[in-house]
């Protein structure tokens, strides 16, 4: 085999882009003539009016946010998010619930989870210190939980999950999709939105409240699912992680795919000392639980939010020790001397932060 050497144009485009390359890249000039465009992971900052509340369900309270202006809002999908920054300064995120074709409006829906029930005071706050006619700073609208067009769906909600899912039944029911939604929850009168999914139609809606029917048995509702169906799920934990396990056998032609707002369980990690700087003490974290968990018990007030590594809200520098990675936010520089604490671990046995 003969292997044919460039041509004077092809020499030339190298010796160009080589140029081009140490211009733009590596001299000194590059860090103004080639500045970095950074993924855009947080969308839109907007202050924007709470037109109105209303009591979907005695715990669930739904918020319209509109422009203080009057214009339309950014433009969303089903699936999509808002950071809700509190009034106390933390963030936290709430999905869309809405009509994606209504840009005169947001709406979320929030369900009050109070301390001694494992909240951690974003919902109570929401509740309790947020009227009809307050200003509240939005991030967004942000899209982890990608609504996929296909034929065929089913959509498996437990309790205040139905919030992402019901923006994509209605999406589904107007492309015309055969869709099956199955709502479960500890009674009728705790699940929102019913009449709104009461009303869609050419499809099949199941309601399933724990008290009428039993704790849910996840294989049996994944069963309704066609084959190559996209099955879409949102709820409490134990309900996604059972989905997940059991989809790949069950339907191995269909796709999951599924939405958490609370941490994930910690798998593979060991224990570990995270000495915090500023504050001056030292906190054991366990292998079964987060960095955020530990210290939280000592700084009750540390920033978080997503407890999932992709919000960057938990961003604290590390003073000594290695880190092992586990988010999906930050740059190899910044791991060089920083880590998200809601998912990261300590590589060896202790840290040092400043905090």
């Amino acid at each position: 085999m003969t292997t044919a050497a460039p041509s004077l144009k092809l020499r030339a485009l190298a010796r160009g882009a080589q140029a081009y390359s140490t211009l733009f890249a590596a001299s000194a000039a590059a860090p103004y003539l080639s500045r970095s465009t950074p993924v855009r992971m947080t969308g839109f900052d907007l202050d924007l009016t709470v037109a109105s509340t209303s009591v979907e369900v005695d715990d669930v309270v739904s918020f319209e946010l509109r422009n203080p202006d009057g214009s339309d809002l950014p433009a969303w999908v089903p699936g999509a998010h808002l950071d809700v920054f509190l009034p106390s300064g933390a963030q936290r995120q709430y999905s869309l619930c809405g009509d994606p074709r209504d840009l005169t409006s947001y709406r979320i829906a929030v369900r009050r989870i109070d301390a001694d029930m494992g909240g951690g005071g974003g919902s109570l706050a929401l509740h309790t210190d947020v009227a009809a006619g307050d200003t509240i700073r939005v991030r967004g609208p942000r899209n982890a939980f990608t609504f996929i067009d296909v034929e065929s769906y089913l959509f498996i909600a437990g309790g205040i999950g139905i919030t992402p899912i019901l923006p994509m039944v209605r999406e589904a029911a107007r492309r015309g999709a055969r869709w099956k939604m199955v709502y479960v929850g500890r009674s009728l009168a705790t699940m929102p939105f019913l009449d709104e999914l009461q009303a869609l139609e050419g499809g099949e809606l199941e309601l399933r409240p724990d008290d009428e029917f039993g704790v849910p048995d996840v294989a049996d509702l994944l069963g309704r699912a066609e084959a190559g169906a996209a099955i879409y799920v949102c709820g409490p934990p134990q309900l996604i992680d059972a989905a997940r396990v059991l989809q790949p056998t069950l339907n191995p032609t269909g796709s999951l795919h599924s939405e958490r707002f609370s941490a994930p369980p910690v798998v593979g990690g060991h224990a570990f000392d995270v000495h915090l700087a500023r504050t001056g003490v030292t906190v054991k974290v366990a292998a079964d639980e987060s960095a955020l968990a530990a210290i939280r018990r000592e700084v009750p007030g540390v920033r978080y939010s997503c407890q999932q590594g992709f919000c960057g809200s938990c961003k604290h520098a590390v003073l000594e020790g290695a880190v092992e990675h586990r988010d999906h936010k930050l740059r190899a520089e910044e791991r060089a001397e920083s880590m998200l604490i809601c998912v990261s671990r300590a590589a060896g046995d202790e840290l040092t932060l400043d905090l």
